[in-house]
C-alpha cells in the first residue's frame, strides 16, 4: 500500500497506563503513551481518570480519536506524529520528529529553518528513514536560537552579534 498523504486511523484500542494502540489506514501499528501530555496540558486532565480514558473511540471516519464525556478530540495527524516520535528507532529521529510536532512549521519553513531541502524534511518526517545527527543538532540549535530571541524580546533588549 502507498504511504498515507495524511494520517488516518482504521482502529484505536485503549491500553493500560494512558496508552493507545493505533492502527492507521496503511496498516502501520503504533503505540502512543499520552501520560506526559495529560499532565502537561490542563485541557486533557479529564483523561487522567482511567474510566474516562477508557472511553476513547474512533471518530470522523478515522480523522480523530474522541473521548465523548469530556468532549475531547485529538486529530489523527497529531497522534501519528507523537507516536512516530515515541517509537523512533534512534535518538536523532526522535529529536527531529518531536521538533516537527512542536514547531508546527510547514514543510518549506521547516526546510528553511534547518537549512535543508523540503524533500529532505519530507523524507525524514515519516520516521521510516533514520535522521542524520547533523539534522537533529540543527533542530536543537534552532530551538536554542528561538529561546534566545524570546528572552531578548521579553527583556526589551536586542542582542547584536559582531565578529571580532
Amino acid at each position: 500500500m502507498l504511504p498515507m498523504k495524511r494520517p488516518r486511523l482504521s482502529a484505536v484500542k485503549v491500553l493500560g497506563d494512558w496508552r493507545l494502540a493505533l492502527t492507521f489506514i496503511d496498516d502501520q501499528q503504533l503505540t502512543l503513551d499520552l501520560s506526559r501530555d495529560l499532565y502537561k496540558y490542563p485541557g486533557l486532565s479529564p483523561l487522567l481518570d482511567p474510566g474516562v480514558f477508557a472511553t476513547a473511540t474512533l471518530e470522523d471516519d478515522g480523522w480523530s480519536v474522541e473521548w465523548p464525556g469530556p468532549d475531547i478530540q485529538i486529530g489523527a495527524d497529531t497522534l501519528y506524529r507523537d507516536a512516530l516520535a515515541q517509537n523512533a528507532v534512534d535518538e536523532n529521529t526522535r529529536i527531529f520528529i518531536d521538533w516537527r510536532a512542536r514547531t508546527g512549521l510547514p514543510l518549506a519553513q521547516a526546510a528553511e529553518a534547518l537549512g535543508v531541502s523540503p524533500r529532505s524534511i519530507s523524507r525524514y518526517s515519516n520516521g521510516r528513514e533514520a535522521v542524520p545527527r547533523s539534522l537533529a543538532l540543527a533542530c536543537l540549535g534552532w530551538d536554542s536560537l528561538q529561546q534566545g530571541s524570546l528572552a531578548a524580546e521579553e527583556s526589551g533588549r536586542y542582542i547584536v552579534s559582531r565578529k571580532p
